[in-house]
C-alpha cells in the first residue's frame, strides 16, 4: 500500500490533466474552482486505496476516483446554496463568488461529468455493471439524506437514531461506496468488497459526528468553515440532540428558546449554546460515540479477506482521520 501523499499526488496529477476547461466558460469555471480549492481529497483516495487492496496498477482506478470526487463536490456546491454558507475550505463558496443561478447549473453539470468519468473505467461488462449499481444507489441515498436533513428543520421530534440514519445517507454512504467501488474495480467480488463498505460506512458516521464537534469547538483556520454555523442555522446536530437527552429541564428550555429565537447577535448565540453544551459535557459524549463507530468499523474490517498488514494500514488511516485538530 502506498502513502496517502502518494495517492494524493497521483490523483492530483490526474485531476490537473483532466480539468473541465470547456465552453461556455461561465458554466465550467465554477466547476474547476470548487475542485481546485481542494481539501484532503478523502473520497477519491479511498477509491484508490480500495483498488490497491486487490490490484497493483492504481491508474486504472483513477476514473472511479474522479467520479467520486466530482460527485462529492457537486453535493457540496448545492449544499452550500441550501445552507447559504459563505465559506468552503476557507474560500468563498461558488454561489458567493459567482451567483446562485450559476452555482445551481454548474452543480448540475458536475453530476453529469461524474457519470462520464465513471463510464471511462476499464473492465468487464459485469464489473462496470456493479460499479454503476453501487454508484447509483449511493447517489440516490445521498439525495435522500439531504432531504431528510432539510425535513429536520421543521420537526421537533428528531431522535438521535434518526439523525444517525440521516448522516449515514448524507455522508457515510459516499465514503463506503468509494471503498467498495475501488475494490470492485480492482477485481474484488461483492462478497470481498462488502466488509470494506461496512468499514467505510461506520468510519463515515464517526467522521460526521466529528464534523459536528468541529463545527462548534473547532479552529476556523484549521476547520476551513465558519465555526458555529450549525448553531446559527439552528441545526439539529448530534450535539444538540444529545444535549436534549442529557440536559435538565432548565437547560432544555434555554436551548429550545435559543433555537427558536431569531438570531440578532451571532457571537452571543454561539456563546450561549456552547455554554449549555459544556454544562452537560456533550463533547465528551459525542467523542465516545464517535469512538464506538470507529470500533464497529474495525470489527467489520476484521471480517475481510485482505491481509492483516492491509487491515492495519486501513485502521491507522482511520485513526489518523479521527485526529483532525480542533
Amino acid at each position: 500500500m502506498q502513502s496517502l501523499a502518494d495517492y494524493q499526488a497521483v490523483f492530483q496529477k490526474y485531476l490537473t490533466e483532466n480539468g473541465f476547461t470547456h465552453e461556455p466558460n461561465e458554466l465550467y469555471e465554477p466547476v474547476d474552482y470548487i475542485l481546485s480549492i481542494g481539501g484532503k481529497r478523502l473520497r477519491p483516495l479511498l477509491a484508490l486505496m480500495g483498488y490497491e487492496l486487490f490490484a497493483a496498477d492504481i491508474s486504472r482506478a483513477l476514473p472511479v476516483a474522479m467520479a467520486v470526487e466530482v460527485f462529492h463536490n457537486f453535493t457540496l456546491l448545492h449544499d452550500d446554496i441550501m445552507d447559504d454558507a459563505p465559506l468552503r475550505r476557507g474560500k468563498p463558496t461558488v454561489h458567493v463568488k459567482y451567483n446562485i443561478s450559476t452555482g445551481i447549473l454548474s452543480g448540475d453539470v458536475m453530476l453529469i461529468l461524474a457519470y462520464e468519468s465513471l463510464r471511462n473505467t476499464e473492465g468487464s461488462a459485469a464489473m462496470t455493471h456493479k460499479l454503476w449499481t453501487i454508484f447509483n444507489k449511493m447517489a440516490r441515498e445521498v439525495c435522500e439524506g439531504q432531504q431528510i436533513d432539510m425535513n429536520f428543520e421543521n420537526r421537533n421530534d428528531v431522535t438521535i437514531a434518526a439523525y444517525i440514519r440521516m448522516i449515514e445517507l448524507k455522508t457515510s454512504v459516499l465514503i463506503a461506496a468509494a471503498f467498495e467501488m475501488g475494490a470492485i474495480a480492482g477485481g474484488a467480488t461483492l462478497k470481498q468488497a462488502r466488509p470494506l463498505y461496512e468499514f467505510g460506512r461506520n468510519v463515515g458516521i464517526a467522521f460526521q459526528i466529528q464534523d459536528d464537534i468541529l463545527d462548534t469547538f473547532g479552529d476556523p483556520e484549521k476547520f476551513g468553515k465558519k465555526v458555529g454555523g450549525d448553531i446559527i442555522q439552528n441545526k439539529k446536530t448530534f450535539l444538540v440532540l444529545t444535549t436534549f437527552a442529557l440536559a435538565n429541564a432548565a437547560q432544555s428550555a434555554d436551548l429550545k428558546q435559543l433555537m427558536a429565537t431569531p438570531t440578532t447577535d451571532e457571537i452571543a448565540k454561539i456563546t450561549a449554546v456552547r455554554a449549555i453544551f459544556e454544562a452537560v459535557d456533550v463533547r465528551e459524549h459525542a467523542e465516545k460515540t464517535m469512538d464506538n463507530y470507529v470500533k464497529t468499523a474495525f470489527d467489520a474490517l476484521d471480517k475481510s479477506t485482505i491481509s492483516d498488514t492491509k487491515k492495519d494500514y486501513l485502521k491507522a488511516w482511520a485513526n489518523d482521520l479521527m485526529m483532525r485538530q480542533v
